[in-house]
């Protein structure tokens, strides 16, 4: 027999979802800020006759954080308020406790007391108690919440015939993604970006939408909101061709403010560019990244391994130039360049973090297919040094790195090794530069069609 507390909830929650969708309909005026972290500032306007001096008044607001609730008036002040969330069946029948409900099992039907929830206990009509649920219980109207409603106290210093509230949701959020198109020789990029936002589980309509990039401080909040699933839709038709986003900076962080006003559904992303596409300068690099252990002991290991050789790229973002003067919100950049038949190909993505304007991008799209590299520890010794009363081990290692390459041209890899602590490089077949009191690199020129070798010493103290 199919669950009947299962079958009630669908109930529950289909009726919900409808509600909140003609109440998102009929809302006034909105304007939201969406956060990288998931959150988003609602500030709303609510139709209320608030009369001067202190009132009680009720709003829906759905599912958001009570604490964060306050007024955006300077001359009302919210004085007390309750937030009714249980919108679910559990809710339903928490409120039930101490009253007669009717059960239905099929074309039966029985009264029953509801005693207790969790576990849930129930007194039948003969004066029997069992643990079960004895069918579907009706609920009458009064007992279910259909949306999440603030009821509170306000003093307000005028009459005024609407009310402003801010407060703070889950659901929605947006990130970043960059589209770079590389010239055929691989040396400039025409770089565009887009806002990605995921309405999640909002719906409002009519709303100014505003995305803030930076990452903002929070403090875990002890009240959990409601979880509720996110589905991926259909994006909505593409328009014309709309205005850029306004951009300015609002304390330590950049607020992006979308053109005209705009319906935020739940699952549907809609996109957004950020600014105009720009060209900057792009250069290539391969590195070979150490694997020296960064604390602790340098071990001792003999075979040869082969390492990737990592490909990245640069993008140089110089001041005074369209693509330079631009502070670029964390997300994702997709790398792109032409076949010799002019269709583009994507030959690797990479994260980026939060990039204040004039910040060069270094972008790790992948590893080398023409290039490989193999390495070997090919000598170590270790000894014991008590100088100073101090009981230290030093070791010293050498190591052969070769470099192939298969590709038509000559190549240069940067070499790198990296460790905390007291490290040298004693001695090295090419030059070692020394970048950070961590970071060490060799520069290897390897030619077309064949190989080079890297060799040299570590002594490493712990």
């Amino acid at each position: 027999m199919p669950d009947p507390t299962r079958r009630t909830r669908r109930a529950l929650a289909a009726t919900a979802a409808l509600v909140t969708a003609a109440a998102g309909a009929a809302e006034a005026q909105a304007s939201l800020t969406l956060y990288n972290d998931g959150r988003v500032l609602v500030r709303r306007e609510f139709p209320l006759e608030v009369k001067r001096g202190d009132g009680q008044y009720s709003v829906p607001l759905g599912y958001v954080d009570p604490g964060s609730i306050f007024a955006l008036d300077a001359d009302v002040q919210v004085t007390a308020g309750r937030y009714d969330v249980g919108t679910d069946f559990d809710s339903a029948l928490r409120r039930a406790v101490g009253r007669k409900l009717t059960f239905r099992n099929g074309k039966d039907s029985v009264v029953a007391e509801v005693l207790g929830v969790a576990p849930g206990r129930y007194r039948m009509p003969d004066g029997t108690i069992t643990f079960s649920m004895p069918g579907t219980p009706q609920f009458p109207a009064e007992l279910v919440t259909i949306d999440p409603s603030f009821n509170f106290s306000a003093q307000s210093a005028q009459a005024r015939r609407s009310l402003r509230l801010g407060y703070f949701t889950e659901g929605g959020g947006w990130s970043a993604s960059y589209q770079a198109v590389l010239d055929p020789k691989a040396t400039t990029a025409r770089i565009s970006g887009t806002a990605v936002v995921n309405g999640g589980q909002l719906r409002v309509a009519n709303a100014e939408l505003q995305l803030l990039a930076g990452q903002v401080n929070r403090v875990t909040n002890t009240y959990e909101m409601r979880e509720q699933a996110m589905r991926v839709s259909a994006a909505a038709p593409m328009q014309a061709r709309q205005p850029m986003p306004s951009q300015e900076k609002v304390g330590e962080f950049h607020l992006y403010t979308l053109p005209g006003r705009h319906a935020i559904e739940p699952g549907i992303v809609t996109t957004v560019g950020l600014f105009e596409p720009a060209s900057a300068p792009v250069a290539k690099a391969f590195e070979v990244r150490g694997n020296i252990p960064w604390w602790g002991g340098l071990p001792q290991y003999g075979d040869e391994e082969e390492v990737p050789v990592n490909v990245t790229y640069t993008v140089t973002r110089a001041r005074q130039t369209p693509l330079g003067e631009r502070p670029l919100p964390g997300g994702v950049v997709r790398l792109f360049q032409p076949d010799s038949a002019g269709r583009l190909q994507l030959i690797g993505e990479s994260a980026i973090d939060h990039s204040p304007a004039g910040e060069d991008l270094k972008l790790d799209v992948g590893t080398a297919f023409d290039l490989t590299a193999k390495r070997v520890q090919t000598s170590y010794v270790t000894s014991r040094d008590t100088t100073g009363g101090r009981r230290r081990t030093v070791a010293t290692a050498d190591y052969r790195v070769t470099l192939t390459n298969a590709g038509e041209e000559p190549v240069t890899v940067d070499v790198l090794e990296q460790r905390g602590g007291e490290w040298s490089i004693l001695s090295s077949s090419t030059r070692a530069e020394k970048l950070s009191s961590t970071r060490t690199r060799f520069r290897v020129t390897v030619p077309a069609k064949g190989e080079a070798k890297l060799t040299y010493r570590v002594r490493v103290v712990w």
